[in-house]
This record gives structure tokens, C-alpha cells and sequence, in this order.
């Protein structure tokens, strides 16, 4: 038996070590464990309250009746579910608890524990009755805007209508009828935004957040200073390009319908119910986008749409995306109405991904589909092992927007179009023009976003504006970064914020589509310059598995990567205007020349 003793002791020396050099070697184990069988169950729950809550939404937003007071019930019981769960003290406690020993944790944990206090804070427990409010009456407005009967003339018409008519009309009281019919559903909708204006901000302060817009402004790491500041320098990096743009329009549109030429733009004027994107103003020749997708159907543009992504390398989508979306306008005589608004849906952050549109065979319909394919994608690729249930989502919320207004340009530049079909090869366009067209929707949309929705919402948030100075604020912001005034005075009761979907349900995120802007030109540069090796003014994504690869890499951590890194790593280069600027350089050299001696109606700097 003694000859037993040394090895044994020796055995029990080894495993000694062996066991102390893997504590030495992590010696956080214990910790991580814990907060790792938190986090499992934690993405769990999370994703079971989050698909039960999406589908009565979705519910909600696609069969829109009078006094659906079942869809109401399901809606708020499923939203309260989710936001107890999010918002409730337990988890609160547990995710500060686990922060306090983030240099113990791993970065993907760190980066969960964050996201709960975030969201969180949208719907915290300790605001619970404040919480049941606000979904209550976020419910509310969006079944009073969505479920609002436009009318001309006392017929009833449809949002397509209406921008049917701001695109194509040549009569002025035509277009002012269907302007102001636009704007007659802010009145229903105003004291809702007063009430949302407060309950908003209650909700985020129980946490510590000042305000709404401070709390939104938080997903990117700015406060809301750094937010405005961002905003206002990417106005100012476009705006020597938007005052040439805004003095051609006034003197183009002058001349189209024979007036006097304005200091500032007459609302109804404009092609656009916000004036937010403008290049219905130009057509370019050889180029007729809407003769060619008219002789097609609105399933074509999807399922084209959708063999674009795939002639990448990315997978098909699923067949219940086809079964379950609502892609295409209600019928005549359907007993209840949709939300017109498009958007794209990732109902349970996995594999059940929808989209809601109206599509139709037109110019709009054929961008937009590429644009909200653009984020189901995103959804798709981000949908796997690596990436948590509750980091699936962009690197930040500007980059969704990105990719999908990316693939939105590319798929209207010609080699593109030719590939497709909606051009015939060897077609010649005005390259100017081209590019003016492109400039009066990518270069207007930054002082609107930027400017006018980030600064009217910093004003409601932020200063608590009053509701009987809403429209003033409103107009005043417009006049400023857009230079655009009402077409006549406005009544006390308006509130044509109010018309914008954002404003309601959407809020104080809408910078988030100005930074998309930047940062697409980033990616479109990248992808041009290195990988097609191609002009940027004309380029050609289809069939490409290179470009694929690259999406891929950008899309499939979502967020569980720190976005500022990502974009370095990526393109090797922080978020900068200069790849937006230097695309429209051509355009704006030619701009100065067209508005040689014609008066300026915007000052040089902002």
C-alpha cells in the first residue's frame, strides 16, 4: 500500500496544477457563466414576447377598421407583455449588477447588458403606468393617421393619388387641393403629439435620460449636442450643393408654371408632400422609367427585386415571406384599410421576415422595393449563430437605412438598368442630368432630415414645445434648411408635422436617414472604386458574388460590433460626406454656370 502513496500524491499534484492554471488562465469563468445563463434565458423571453407583440402589430397596421377593438386589446396586451419584460426591475437590476463587472465580461456580453438598459429605458417598471399610457396612446395615433380618409373635393382618394398628383400636375390649384388635403390629417393628430410629447418623455427620464430625443440619440454613443452637432456639420459639408439645387428648382418650377419666380419655394410646388425629395422635377431623356415598369406588373418588381439579392450570392427568400407580407394595395372595396407606409419587418429577430408596401409598377414603387428588400436582407444576414437575439439589429440604425437606400441608387444607374431590361443596351442619357435627378433626392433629403425633423423633434423633446407653436416651429424650420414657406397661411388647428409618419409613431429617430445618406455614398464608393473597379456614376451590382462577399461582412454582425469600428474596418475610413460630395462635383460646377445671374434666395453658410 505504501508504494500507492507517491503516485497518488503526485496525481493529486497534477491535477492541482491543472486546475490552477486554468483559473489563472480564466479566472472570470464563474462570473461569465452567470451572466451568460442570464443572457440565454434572457434572448429567449425576449424573442417569444417580440413575435407574440409584432404579429398584433402587424395586425394592426394591415387591417386598419372603425372600432376593431379586439386588434386594440391584442395589440396593447401584447405590447404591455413585452415592455414588462424589457422594462421590468429584475432585469434593469440584473444588467447594472452584471455592468459592474463588464472588465470581467466578454465584449458580446457587455454589448447585451447595454442593449437591456437601453431598451429599458423606452419602457421602464418604474414608469409602468406611464408605459401602459403611452402604448395606448401610440396605438391610437397610428390608427387615427393610418385610418384617415383623404379627400379632394369631397371624394375620397388614396396617398398614391395625392402624389400622382404632386408628380405629374401642371395646374397649380390642383396640386394646392392635393396638398392641402395632405395636411388636413395633422388637425385629428395634434393633441395626440402633445400627449406623446409628454408621455415620451416621462417614460425615458425615469431612467435618466432628460428627454426622448437625449434617450434615441443615445444608440449611436452621442448626447444629444454631439447628435446636432453631427447633423448640422453634415448640412454644411452639402450645403454649397443645396443652395445651387434650391436656386435652379425656384427658377425651373417658375417657368413650368409660369409664375413669377418666388425667394422661397411654395409647398405645393414641390413633387413631394414634405418636400423631401424632389427629382420628380427632372426627366431624363432615353431614360422613362415608368413606360417601361408600366407594361410589367408590381409582382415582377418584387420577385426581380428579389433575384437581384440572390445574383449576389445571398439566399432566396423565404416562402413565408410571399405568404405572410402585405406587398401590394388593398382591392377596391375592401372593408378596411392598410398603413401605406412601406416598411420592413423582422417579427421574431430569426426567420420570419415581412414586408408592408403598396407596390405598383412605377419609377417610386421600383426604388422603394429594392430599398425595403434591402433591409430584409440585412435581417436575414444578421438572423444567425454568432449573433444574439437581442443584437440583431444594424450597426447602428443609420446603417438599415444605408443598405437599403445603397441598393436604391445602384438599381437606377443604367448599366444596371440595362441589365435588367428597362433600358435598352447602348441607351445614351444626359449624364447631368442623370445626376441632377439623383442630387434632388440624395442631397435634399440631408437638410430635411437633418435639419427640419432632427431640429422640430429636439424642440418638442428636448424644450418641451408648446402645441399651440408647432406649426410655427414647423414652418420656421422649413424656411430655414429647406427654404420653403406654406403655400398660403396656415389655420390655428393644423399641425402638418403631424402628415409625416415619423413624427407619430417613428420618433426622434429620423437623422438616422440623413446618416444613411453619408454613409451609403461611403459604401457605394467603396464598392465602385475597389471591388467593380467601375465609375460610381455607373455601376453595376448584378451578378456580382464579390460585392455579395463584401454586404455579407458588413451586414452579418449587425450589432454585435461597435459601428464606428466597423465602418473603419470596413472601408477604412470614419463617417465623412466627402465620397457624397466629391460624386456630385460634376453637378455642381454645372449648377454654378446654369445660376450664373440669377439671385440667391439662401444665405452662402448655414
Amino acid at each position: 500500500m505504501k508504494k500507492l502513496i507517491i503516485p497518488i500524491i503526485i496525481i493529486i499534484a497534477l491535477f492541482s496544477c491543472t486546475k490552477k492554471e486554468e483559473v489563472e488562465t480564466n479566472p472570470n469563468e464563474k462570473i461569465q457563466n452567470e451572466v451568460q445563463t442570464y443572457l440565454d434565458k434572457y434572448n429567449t423571453d425576449f424573442q417569444k414576447l417580440l413575435a407574440a407583440s409584432a404579429e398584433a402589430e402587424w395586425q394592426a397596421n394591415t387591417k386598419i377598421m372603425p372600432g376593431d377593438t379586439i386588434t386594440e386589446k391584442l395589440v396593447t396586451e401584447t405590447g404591455e407583455a413585452f415592455t414588462n419584460f424589457t422594462g421590468s426591475n429584475e432585469n434593469i437590476e440584473a444588467a447594472k449588477k452584471y455592468l459592474q463587472s463588464k472588465d470581467k465580461l466578454s465584449d458580446l456580453q457587455v454589448r447585451q447588458l447595454n442593449v437591456i438598459l437601453y431598451m429599458a429605458g423606452g419602457n421602464p417598471a418604474s414608469a409602468k403606468e406611464i408605459v401602459a399610457e403611452k402604448i395606448k396612446a401610440e396605438l391610437k395615433q397610428t390608427q387615427n393617421l393610418y385610418g384617415y380618409s383623404f379627400t379632394i373635393n369631397g371624394k375620397e382618394v388614396t396617398t398614391n393619388k395625392i402624389d400622382d398628383i404632386l408628380f405629374t400636375s401642371k395646374d397649380l390649384n390642383e396640386r394646392l387641393e392635393a396638398w392641402e388635403s395632405s395636411k388636413k390629417v395633422g388637425i385629428g393628430l395634434k393633441d395626440g403629439l402633445e400627449n406623446l410629447q409628454s408621455l415620451r418623455n416621462k417614460t425615458v427620464q425615469s431612467l435618466g435620460f432628460d428627454n426622448y430625443i437625449a434617450y434615441q440619440a443615445s444608440e449611436y454613443g452621442y448626447s444629444t449636442d454631439e447628435l446636432r452637432k453631427v447633423c448640422n456639420d453634415m448640412i454644411k459639408d452639402l450645403w454649397p450643393l443645396y443652395r445651387e439645387l434650391h436656386t435652379w428648382a425656384r427658377y425651373t418650377m417658375a417657368k413650368k408654371y409660369n409664375k413669377k419666380v418666388p425667394d422661397l419655394i411654395p409647398a405645393h410646388w414641390l413633387p413631394n408632400r414634405w418636400g423631401q425629395e424632389w427629382n420628380k422635377l427632372v426627366n431624363v431623356e432615353g431614360v422613362d422609367l415608368d413606360k417601361a415598369l408600366g407594361k410589367k406588373s408590381a409582382e415582377w418588381i418584387v420577385t426581380k427585386g428579389e433575384e437581384f439579392y440572390v445574383s449576389m450570392g445571398f439566399s432566396p427568400l423565404p416562402k413565408s415571406f410571399y405568404e405572410k407580407s402585405s406587398l401590394y394595395p388593398l382591392p377596391e372595396g375592401t372593408p378596411y384599410k392598410k398603413n401605406n407606409h412601406a416598411s420592413a419587418w423582422h417579427m421574431n429577430n430569426a426567420e420570419d421576415v415581412r414586408s408592408l408596401m403598396s407596390v405598383e409598377p412605377n419609377t417610386k414603387w421600383w426604388g422603394t422595393t429594392l430599398h425595403e428588400l434591402g433591409h430584409i436582407y440585412y435581417y436575414m444576414e444578421y438572423s444567425n449563430p454568432d449573433v444574439p437575439i437581442i443584437l440583431r439589429g444594424g450597426a447602428n440604425r443609420a446603417y438599415h437605412e444605408g443598405i437599403g437606400t445603397m441598393i436604391g441608387l445602384a438599381s437606377m444607374q443604367l448599366p444596371f438598368l440595362e441589365e435588367v431590361g428597362l433600358v435598352e443596351k447602348g441607351t445614351e442619357v444626359d449624364e447631368i442630368q442623370m445626376l441632377l435627378s439623383e442630387a434632388l433626392d440624395y442631397v435634399v433629403v440631408v437638410p430635411w432630415g437633418a435639419g427640419v425633423m432632427t431640429e422640430f423633434e429636439y424642440e418638442l423633446y428636448a424644450n418641451n414645445l408648446p402645441k399651440d407653436q408647432f406649426n410655427a416651429k414647423w414652418w420656421e424650420l422649413k424656411k430655414k434648411y429647406q427654404g420653403i414657406i406654406p403655400p398660403n397661411e396656415r389655420p390655428d388647428e393644423s399641425c402638418d408635422a403631424c402628415s409625416k409618419t415619423h413624427i407619430n409613431n417613428d420618433a426622434a429617430q429620423y437623422y438616422d436617414y440623413a446618416m444613411s445618406t453619408i454613409l451609403l455614398f461611403q459604401f457605394h464608393d467603396y464598392i465602385a472604386k475597389n471591388i467593380l473597379k467601375q465609375d460610381p456614376h455607373a455601376t453595376n451590382y448584378w451578378g456580382n458574388k464579390e460585392v455579395g462577399k463584401f454586404l455579407h461582412n458588413l451586414l452579418s454582425p449587425g450589432a454585435s460590433v461597435d459601428w464606428k469600428e466597423h465602418l473603419q474596418a470596413s472601408i477604412g475610413s470614419d463617417m465623412s460626406a466627402k465620397p457624397m460630395v466629391d460624386y456630385f462635383a460634376p453637378l455642381y460646377e454645372w449648377l454654378k454656370k446654369e445660376n450664373e445671374g440669377r439671385t440667391y434666395a439662401l444665405p452662402e453658410t448655414l
